[in-house]
């Protein structure tokens, strides 16, 4: 059911700003907040979609104190990825902005996604960083994630593309044509659903373009138990999108895990076909990465967690294949795939 709580909601929008939230009101506030105070020519409207909350943000929407109009969505708990096809539903601009609740725009987030779909077209997916805020006192593993996308951003400013793999749906926007085009978000998928998007979209034939004007501040906040459980989903996830098509996962899994720091290949490859030993090096692991961040020892922590997130991702990636030995004769024959391609290129050159 959604509800529009405005009496001056502006007409025929250019962009729709779509926001699923789940029980994190004073989060919420905090970004209608910045989304009011947008600079902007262009008209938006804002539709914010409740998964289930039981934390009053119902009751805040209904009583229409919001900083500015909002269509509200209600369902029951069921997901991003279903919140976000019910928003796009409700929407009415000619472009949809996927924000989370976690992450606050900064001035003109909005009027540099609609600049770049003027340069670029309808067939384009825009994304927008998600910069790590410096007010927020993040836990060491959110500081290990905002340090990955600050260096794929860092690449990403450098290319003329980017890649369907590089779409979160944080801070990003679509033609809402485009999205209906190819049947929205996959409700089947509570983790990496904007990946999964993301391809059918790229075999759509729609391009991905980074635009670092559209920045935003992202205020992740997740326990580790859910930060380690989501590294295990994108695992099983990416198997399953390679089954169904996605070919080039399976060479993204073992591309990645050669190329990662050794003694985070070795730490990995003890693992997987030992649950007890797996089991000792993710505590011992955890440990080393609290000790090392409360020294301000950011390079260990990383590393610490590095290898944390490589245990939990590719037992999520050996389960999903049947087992720990079908995940090792994956990484070891893409290797020597990967050699024996190096050699042929050599061999031409």
């Amino acid at each position: 059911m959604s509800e529009d709580l405005t009496n001056d909601a502006p007409t025929s929008p250019a962009v729709s700003v779509v926001i699923p939230t789940y029980n994190r009101c004073d989060r919420l506030i905090r970004v209608l907040t910045a989304l009011a105070a947008q600079r902007d020519d262009a008209l938006f409207e804002v539709v914010v979609v409740s998964d289930g909350c039981t934390d009053g943000t119902d009751e805040y929407l209904r009583g229409k104190t919001t900083p500015m109009p909002v269509v509200a969505v209600f369902q029951e708990n069921a997901g991003p990825a279903e919140a976000r096809n019910r928003g796009t539903e409700a929407a009415s601009g000619r472009l949809v902005l996927f924000i989370d609740d976690d992450v606050v725009p900064e001035p003109g987030l909005v009027a540099a996604h609609v600049k770049a779909h003027g340069v670029h077209g309808d067939d384009v997916v825009v994304i927008g960083p998600m910069l790590t805020p410096a007010d927020a006192d993040l836990t060491p593993w959110i500081r290990w994630e905002q340090a990955m996308l600050d260096k794929q951003y860092a690449l990403l400013a450098e290319l003329p593309n980017a890649h369907y793999r590089n779409f979160y749906t944080g801070n990003a926007s679509i033609s809402r044509s485009r999205i209906r085009d190819v049947g929205g978000f996959d409700s089947r998928f509570r983790r990496a659903e904007d990946v999964e998007l993301a391809y059918r979209l790229d075999r759509a034939g729609l391009r991905f373009v980074f635009e670092p004007g559209a920045r935003s501040l992202h205020y992740a906040e997740r326990s580790f138990e859910s930060w380690i459980n989501n590294a295990y989903a994108y695992g099983r996830n990416d198997i399953v999108f390679g089954r169904e098509g996605q070919t080039d996962v399976f060479g993204a899994i073992v591309f990645n895990f050669w190329n990662r720091h050794p003694l985070q290949r070795t730490v990995v490859l003890a693992a997987l076909p030992r649950p007890r030993l797996a089991k000792a090096m993710t505590w011992a692991l955890r440990r080393v990465a609290l000790v090392a961040h409360r020294a301000h020892l950011a390079r260990a922590t990383r590393q610490a967690l590095s290898g944390l997130y490589g245990i939990r991702y590719h037992q999520g990636v050996a389960d999903e294949l049947g087992g720990a030995d079908d995940a090792l004769e994956l990484l070891h024959t893409g290797r020597r795939m990967m050699a024996e391609a190096a050699a042929d290129k050599a061999k031409v050159s």
